[in-house]
């Protein structure tokens, strides 16, 4: 992984401006609204994506039409901290794809989940039947998500 701060122009930063507002914009689109050629756009973009600052292209879904009825923040405390107990339970609870988003932390606990769940019941399902039954879990605290005031994934440039 390339931790490298990268000295970035405007033409680049306005490329990730307009990228992130929306991905499925036109090579075409994007160089005329930055006033740039299109080959040297499409030069760009592939450079941006080459140095790792564009790490993928995605579609955001909306999970409450899927059906994902519950959002959920998971503080999960192991009992043994050591370099094995901590691959242990990652190794199992990342293959969950109720999972969005796994976290080390510092303070209570070592890891921060973000969970989906349909019901309250699927929501009861994995936190007992999933997460609580991996080998070194010890401590769990749950929020549920009562609303979402700000979701973004927007990094300023």
């Amino acid at each position: 992984m390339n931790n490298e701060i990268l000295d970035l122009d405007e033409y680049d930063k306005q490329i990730i401006h307009l990228l992130q507002e929306d991905a499925t914009i036109s090579n075409k689109a994007l160089a005329a609204k930055i006033n740039l050629a299109p080959s040297s756009c499409l030069m760009r973009v592939k450079a941006l994506v080459n140095s790792g600052i564009i790490k993928k292209t995605i579609a955001i879904v909306d999970e409450k039409i899927l059906g994902y009825q519950i959002t959920a923040f998971l503080r999960v405390e192991l009992k043994n901290i050591n370099k094995a107990s901590i691959d242990g339970f990652l190794d199992v609870v990342l293959k969950y794809e109720q999972v969005l988003q796994c976290y080390m932390i510092t303070g209570g606990g070592q890891f921060l989940l973000k969970i989906i769940a349909k019901n309250l019941e699927d929501y009861r399902d994995f936190l007992i039947n999933k997460l609580t039954s991996i080998e070194n879990v010890g401590n769990v605290e749950s929020s549920l998500v009562m609303n979402v005031e700000k979701n973004s994934d927007y990094i300023p440039v």
